[in-house]
């Protein structure tokens, strides 16, 4: 079996999260894991408001197409949001991994009751619908710290600090015994400040990009075995597969170059 190779995309139309992420992921990858980390280019910079969430989702399908067609192995979309996560599914065989419902599948090896923590108000509402439509009963509620993504990058010491305590509310308060963050960079910056410091480490928090991370990988693992088949019918059908001019049709006006870059190693 090949090594790995696992694209994690940062949706946003800048590179200014990229190291964080980097930081955060390359120490818990495989050593056999080829990982890269790439931000969207010509897309919105972020992904707070609905409106630019839509528009970069169009960048990720036609990046995923293209992280295909280089020989990755599995795709990770990094923002809790799960942009375009399942729409991308239907447009390639391998897999597309969604931080939040990477994380929501695997909380139950941690803990049993789970409470959400992300980063604003606006995306409390958008988080709920995604808990309901992943079916995690368990889920007590989703909160958040306050913080938009365009500000978390200058003060991740604290919003660490904010995610934290957040965290530790919310887990007395919702009778919950795991936190789940639902925020990719919260996820960033609480975890690089547990490795420097050792602080919050007993605080029962799962963050969303290595689970996602991890995710990938063993779903890559499968994919070079010849064992992750998706299923094609209904949901993940292809429009190639009843309408393939229309699909062609639709590739030669709306598709375009590469809509990524690599981050700087």
């Amino acid at each position: 079996m090949s090594a790995r190779r696992i694209a994690f995309i940062n949706p946003f139309g800048t590179d200014a999260y990229d190291a964080i992420i980097d930081e955060t992921l390359r120490p818990m990858a495989m050593d056999d894991t080829a990982l890269e980390i790439r931000n969207l280019i010509g897309a919105p910079a972020d992904i707070d408001y609905y409106w630019p969430k839509h528009l970069l989702e169009t960048a990720v399908f036609e990046e995923c197409i293209h992280l295909e067609e280089e020989g990755f192995d599995a795709i990770v979309v990094g923002c809790c949001y799960d942009p375009g996560v399942r729409v991308a599914r239907e447009l390639v065989q391998i897999p597309v991994v969604g931080p939040l419902e990477a994380a929501l599948n695997m909380a139950s090896y941690f803990g049993h009751r789970t409470t959400v923590i992300t980063d604003h108000h606006k995306a409390v509402p958008y988080l709920e619908d995604l808990v309901r439509l992943y079916g995690q009963a368990n889920v007590r509620k989703v909160r958040s710290i306050g913080w938009w993504v365009t500000e978390m990058i200058r003060s991740p010491s604290d919003v660490a600090a904010d995610a934290a305590a957040a965290c530790i509310t919310a887990l007395d308060e919702d009778d919950a015994d795991l936190a789940v963050l639902g925020c990719t960079i919260i996820g960033a910056c609480l975890t690089q400040h547990v490795r420097a410091t050792g602080e919050y480490r007993d605080v029962p928090v799962v963050n969303p990009n290595l689970l996602a991370l991890k995710s990938a990988e063993m779903l890559a693992d499968l994919a070079q075995r010849g064992e992750y088949r998706i299923s094609r019918r209904g949901y993940y059908e292809q429009q190639t597969a009843r309408d393939p001019e229309g699909f062609e049709r639709l590739r030669t006006r709306y598709g375009t170059e590469p809509a990524s870059t690599p981050a700087e190693a």
